[in-house]
């Protein structure tokens, strides 16, 4: 009987490649209900667009680009992930940026060729949350060093915000650049004058 049960494990270890479909990352990733699915994550998800990965209990959750690699993967779906990411920020849907995911949007047809204009960050394009894990790059001189840390509150793209290191425990500033992203130092003028 153990040795059935084996054979029938491996069996559908070995098959589970066979299955996974190829899905593409949504462009902008969001959850109405704090628990993000794989089906808020990646188009053409299927029968997995179900699956659990994560609860969301602010704004915003992170995911590390292997890990949800690899929690599709376990669901039978193939993300290549072609553009390298090494972080995916998933969105409470009413903090996404305005007609993203919405049932209008959805409905009406977008133009082919008109891109859209870029936008000023203000408070309420918040970048970054806080508790949002947030990898910060300092550079001067030569030296480039990146560190991560835990926002100590929330910030739009070139707004000032206060970063805990993860290891040591010590706060310091950085300003929001990206999702998930900031930079500390010298560089950091440059991001926050360029935003306004």
């Amino acid at each position: 009987m153990r040795a059935l049960i084996l054979g029938a494990a491996a069996a559908f270890l070995i098959a589970a490649p066979a299955l996974a479909g190829p899905v593409s990352l949504k462009a902008n990733p969001v959850d109405v209900d704090g628990a993000v699915t794989l089906g808020d994550v990646f188009d053409g998800a299927g029968p997995a667009a179900g699956v659990v990965v994560g609860r969301r209990s602010g704004p915003s959750v992170v995911f590390e680009a292997g890990q949800l690699q690899a929690m599709a993967r376990q669901a039978g779906l193939d993300w290549a992930n072609p553009n390298g990411l090494r972080r995916v920020v998933v969105r409470h849907a009413a903090a996404a940026p305005a007609d993203a995911g919405s049932p209008a949007a959805a409905a009406a047809p977008a133009p082919e060729t008109v891109a859209p204009a870029p936008r000023r960050a203000a408070y309420a394009d918040r970048i970054i949350s806080r508790n949002d894990i947030v990898e910060v790059l300092y550079e001067a001189d030569g030296l480039r060093l990146t560190i991560s840390g835990r926002a100590e509150g929330a910030a739009a793209e070139g707004q000032r915000l206060a970063i805990r290191n993860l290891q040591s425990g010590r706060v310091f500033d950085a300003v929001a650049v990206a999702p998930g992203q900031a930079v500390a130092g010298p560089a950091a003028r440059t991001h926050q004058f360029a935003a306004r």
